[in-house]
C-alpha cells in the first residue's frame, strides 16, 4: 500500500521499518494523545513562617545619695512583676520589659524614698530617669538596768519587734539597744538561776529615745526531791534504778541509780511548780531488773 498522511499532523509520511501499514498509523495516531493527555495536578500546603517575638524594652534610673541607693531593692509591678537591686552608685535597670504601664517602689531598711513610688509607661520605647530621693530615717536607742547587780550583771536580754537583737549586760545590770525605728518594741531579760519582775516590758519609740526601761533580778529558790524506798527481799539486789515521768502512771524515764544496799535518791534537778511522779526497780548481778515499784508524786511549789 502507498503512504497514506493524516491531515491532522501534516508533513511526509513516517517510516514504518517493515510494521503493518495498520501498525504505523496506531503509532502516528497514539503519540500525541499521550502528551496530550499527561498528569495533571492541584499542589498546595501551609505556610511555616513564624511571627517575630514581641519587641521589649528597658525602664531604667537612678536612687541618690548613693549612701541610701547603694544596695536598695526595686520593686516593679503592673503589666509584669520583677524586683532587682541597685548598684553601688544607686543605679538600677529592669529590662525584657513589654508595652504597658508599671509602678517603680524602691525600699531599703533606714532609708525613705521621694517619691516613695512613680508610675512607668512603656509605649514602643526604653523609659529612663525614673529617680528617686533616699533619705536616713533617724534613729533612736531603749536602755535600762536590772537590779541587783547579781542578778543583773550578765543577763541576756532580747529584743522584738521593728528590729530584733539581744544583748548581754554589763557587770553593773546595764544594758542598751541603739540604732532603732520608731515603733513598738519588747524587751525580755533572762539570767539562769533568776526570774524577773516584770517578765518583759513593751516600750514604743516616737521620735525619741526611752531609758529606765528597767528590771527587778530574783533569786530562784531550789528544791530537792529526796527519795526513799524498802529493800528488796525478793533477790541478791545489787542496784537501784530511780525512773521519773511527768505524766502519772507512764512516761517514766530512768535518772539515777544507786548501788545497793542504800535506798535512798535526791533530784536535784526538778523544776518550780511542776508535778513529777516517780518509781524505782531492783536490779540483780546479771543485770535482771524488777517491775516497777509503786508510784509516788511530788509537787513543786
Amino acid at each position: 500500500m502507498g503512504c497514506q498522511r493524516d491531515e491532522r499532523l501534516g508533513g511526509p509520511c513516517p517510516k514504518t521499518r517493515g510494521l503493518a501499514p495498520s501498525a504505523a498509523l496506531l503509532a502516528v495516531i497514539l503519540a500525541p494523545v499521550a502528551f496530550l493527555s499527561g498528569c495533571s495536578g492541584v499542589v498546595s500546603g501551609q505556610s511555616t513562617q513564624t511571627a517575630p517575638p514581641p519587641q521589649t524594652y528597658s525602664i531604667s534610673g537612678a536612687i541618690t545619695p548613693a549612701a541610701g541607693g547603694s544596695g536598695a531593692t526595686v520593686t516593679l509591678s503592673g503589666a509584669a512583676t520583677a524586683t532587682t537591686t541597685a548598684d553601688s552608685s544607686g543605679a538600677y535597670t529592669f529590662t525584657g520589659v513589654a508595652s504597658g504601664t508599671y509602678a517603680v517602689t524602691p525600699s531599703k531598711t533606714g532609708y525613705t524614698f521621694s517619691p516613695t513610688s512613680q508610675n512607668a509607661t512603656v509605649n514602643g520605647a526604653n523609659v529612663t530617669g525614673i529617680n528617686f530621693a533616699s533619705t536616713a530615717q533617724a534613729t533612736y536607742s531603749i536602755s535600762g538596768t536590772i537590779t541587783p547587780a547579781a542578778g543583773g550583771s550578765g543577763a541576756f536580754v532580747a529584743l522584738t519587734g521593728p528590729a530584733a537583737a539581744n544583748t548581754t549586760t554589763d557587770s553593773s545590770g546595764n544594758y542598751s539597744f541603739t540604732g532603732l525605728a520608731n515603733g513598738t518594741y519588747t524587751v525580755t531579760p533572762s539570767n539562769s538561776g533568776y526570774t524577773f519582775t516584770p517578765v518583759n516590758q513593751s516600750v514604743t519609740i516616737n521620735s525619741a529615745n526611752q531609758t529606765s526601761v528597767n528590771f527587778t533580778a530574783t533569786v530562784t529558790q531550789s528544791h530537792t526531791v529526796a527519795l526513799s524506798w524498802v529493800a528488796s527481799t525478793t533477790t541478791t539486789v545489787s542496784s537501784y534504778n530511780v525512773y521519773r515521768s511527768m505524766v502519772s502512771g507512764s512516761g517514766y524515764l530512768r535518772i539515777g541509780s544507786v548501788s545497793a544496799p542504800t535506798v535512798t535518791y535526791a533530784d536535784a534537778t526538778v523544776l518550780n511548780g511542776t508535778t513529777y511522779y516517780y518509781v524505782t526497780t531492783a536490779v540483780d548481778s546479771t543485770g535482771a531488773e524488777s517491775g516497777y515499784s509503786n508510784q509516788v508524786a511530788a509537787i513543786i511549789p
